[in-house]
């Protein structure tokens, strides 16, 4: 499995030819938000990180906590966290609950764009998943959309215990723009993240199958990466990935923990 990135250790993505910041912006992405990850410093050379062999992958308990529209409104950031993000309607909800085996954790809307605060779910009392609104529903107010991404910036660049974010992409369409948007703009303001398909044993008419559609996702980030960051293909109806994935966050919180031990050690 690909190494994943953390904040501390190899935060930042590597850029090969064109810049991943200088490609164009969707219609549907905020442009205030957008230009200032173009104004940041171009990403260095990082190494890869070696990942430690997980442990304690098994969800034993799972519990809404708390809803939030502030940064200020958060639980304590005591615990790593993995934020979950997505397109409106990517399936954030169904994998939450897949991961958690109870399938009334997070609510599930058939209406895009439903989950409209970050929502802290813990687990085993030692971390949590976070639910965050999705992008990209043009049928939400501008301003509603201009609040999103105030409050998901916010909460992208200052969270401390922000371990990953789960970038979630529908692997059941093509390449989306927003996407890609989304994924660059992650680089480039140095936040740690991963990228995990959702749907791929859903097959639509008319386009390429989940797997040439996660393929020339990859691809293309490739054009722009030196490395991508860590890959899990998943299936909320079939259970598809749950085990790597509980997994790989299991490795991510050791090898965050690990770290923030070393920042805290480095402070006294």
């Amino acid at each position: 499995m690909s190494s994943a990135l953390l904040r501390s250790a190899a935060g930042r993505l590597t850029c090969v030819g064109r810049c991943a910041v200088d490609a164009p912006v969707a219609a549907d992405v905020d442009e205030e938000w957008w230009e200032e990850a173009r104004a940041d410093e171009q990403p260095e050379v990082q190494a890869e990180v070696e990942l430690p062999p997980p442990t304690a992958t098994r969800v034993k308990t799972a519990e809404y906590k708390s809803s939030a529209v502030r940064l200020d409104q958060c639980p304590p950031a005591t615990l790593p966290e993995f934020a979950v993000i997505g397109r409106s309607n990517v399936g954030k909800s169904s994998l939450i609950n897949m991961l958690t085996n109870n399938k009334g954790l997070a609510k599930v809307s058939k209406t895009p764009g439903k989950t409209q605060c970050i929502n802290h779910f813990l687990i085993n009392s030692s971390w949590y998943l976070v639910d965050l609104p999705g992008y990209g529903y043009a049928k939400k107010s501008k301003s509603l959309r201009a609040q999103w991404s105030d409050f998901t910036q916010e909460y992208f660049m200052q969270r401390d215990s922000l371990a990953n974010v789960l970038l979630l992409l529908d692997a059941s369409v093509p390449v989306q723009a927003l996407d890609l948007e989304v994924a660059n703009w992650l680089g480039n303001a140095q936040v740690p993240f991963s990228l995990v398909f959702t749907k791929v044993d859903k097959r639509k008419k008319g386009v390429p199958p989940p797997q040439d559609n996660m393929a020339a996702f990859q691809e293309r980030l490739l054009k722009d990466w030196a490395y991508l960051p860590g890959v899990v293909a998943t299936s909320a109806i079939s259970a598809t990935g749950r085990a790597e994935l509980l997994a790989y966050i299991a490795q991510l919180r050791e090898l965050f923990t690990r770290e923030r031990g070393k920042q805290a050690g480095r402070h006294i």
